[in-house]
């Protein structure tokens, strides 16, 4: 076969590209800026600067646990806190300033010490929340159930409101015990819990060896490892970004070059094109071959700047990252060579390019990860080719998988340019 009219049409269209340097420019710029600004947005840069949530106390009841409540949250490393009144909390709250209040009523103190004894009703604690932030909202109540229940433990075992507490629950349960065995084991309990609080109420040295923070604690302590590929490999957030922006302006452009071969073939280059002694594969295949260097150099442009200046790696394989970046650009080809084929004008494939490459990277996980959709989106997203390019790229740099990770994105990605091209070469008409 002869491959010289493939060659020449490569070298056109290579020419074509890299001869308008407006576009060339914005072809490596655009994804570049867009890329930076998603991984400044989910990369962790350093544990001192990792995003704590907002959360506000207003203590309207300016008791010993309240007070003890408010000192332990501002400890807490997952908040950022502050100490607003109530109007300034509820308007900060419907601004977004902040994503959860927490409203201590008055009289709090005392109806918590009493619940805790089983004396009274448990009081209601306020949590006043940004509807847009329902997760911190849980986050901020999980925490929170730890510090209340040891500032109101902590009272109740030694502080002077548990003390007096505990002496009326004893004249209360006494006059009953010598009717009833379950009531003179309470009262007994009752009894042991005043020693207790006698004692502790006792002056301590302040450096105690082994002292302990009062109130019940959590029975455990958390260990937390980060699990990666090897023990220098961490996430970085800009080779996630990289490789979802790099994929969505492959599509993107190669889509722009669809539109090309409609113009083209709306003034009349492809059905001149018929009466050379060329094939109407090799034709359709020379836009795959200069497509694919087009992508495969646009992309790797986009990675070298990301390896230079946010310190992304190649952690994985370097075989393994080359033939996942290959067969993207093919991918990405044959895509465009698709729009050319189905579009009737270049308007109106425009129109329906655009929303089909959004839908695609929205969910292919481009934008954010896809980790974070519900778990039946997870699955159903893998029959769009933007996930398997993405989960590639991810696995050769950050995640720092071998080249077995690589292969079933690789192959995956070959079948969605096979069926692509296919098709296109099925549908393709010469004429508009």
């Amino acid at each position: 076969m002869n491959m010289a009219p493939l060659f020449a049409m490569v070298r056109k269209d290579l020419l074509l590209f890299f001869g308008d340097r407006r576009s060339v420019i914005l072809s490596f710029v655009v994804p570049i800026a867009i890329a930076s600004f998603f991984g400044s947005i989910f990369s962790d840069v350093g544990d001192d600067s990792a995003a704590r949530i907002n959360v506000a106390v207003v203590d309207l009841d300016n008791s010993t646990i309240s007070k003890a409540i408010a000192a332990n949250a501002a400890a807490d490393s997952n908040f950022a806190l502050t100490n607003p009144g109530e109007a300034t909390a509820r308007d900060e709250v419907r601004r977004g300033k902040i994503s959860v209040a927490v409203i201590i009523p008055p009289g709090f103190g005392d109806a918590a010490g009493r619940a805790f004894l089983n004396l009274g009703k448990q009081p209601e604690l306020g949590l006043l929340y940004d509807p847009s932030h329902r997760t911190e909202l849980a986050m901020v109540g999980g925490i929170l159930t730890q510090h209340v229940m040891q500032a109101v433990s902590a009272a109740m075992l030694g502080g002077s409101q548990g003390r007096a507490l505990l002496d009326e629950s004893v004249a209360r349960v006494e006059p009953l015990s010598a009717a009833d065995s379950q009531q003179t084991a309470l009262l007994q309990m009752l009894r042991s819990v005043q020693t207790y609080n006698n004692q502790a109420a006792a002056p301590q040295p302040s450096s105690a060896p082994g002292a302990t923070p009062g109130g019940l604690l959590m029975p455990y302590v958390v260990r937390e490892e980060a699990v990666t590929s090897g023990s220098n490999v961490k996430y970085n957030g800009y080779a996630h970004s990289f490789a979802g922006m790099g994929v969505q302006f492959l599509l993107f452009a190669m889509a722009n070059l669809g539109i090309e071969m409609l113009l083209e073939r709306q003034r009349g280059l492809w059905k001149r094109l018929r009466s050379a002694p060329v094939s109407r594969t090799l034709l359709l295949g020379g836009k795959v071959v200069s497509g694919s260097i087009i992508s495969l150099v646009t992309l790797w442009v986009s990675f070298a700047f990301a390896m230079i200046v946010f310190d992304v790696r190649i952690e994985g394989s370097v075989l393994g990252f080359v033939a996942v970046s290959v067969a993207c650009a093919l991918m990405a080809a044959t895509f465009g060579l698709l729009v050319a084929a189905v579009g009737r004008t270049p308007a109106s494939a425009r129109a329906v390019t655009t929303l089909a490459v959004l839908m695609m990277v929205m969910l292919g996980g481009a934008w954010v990860p896809a980790f974070i959709f519900p778990q039946w989106l997870q699955q159903a997203t893998k029959v769009v080719p933007v996930r398997w390019a993405v989960d590639g790229l991810d696995a050769m740099t950050w995640r720092g998988l071998g080249f077995s990770g690589a292969i079933a994105p690789t192959l995956v990605l070959l079948g969605f340019a096979m069926v692509f091209g296919m098709v296109a070469a099925a549908r393709f008409r010469w004429e508009e």
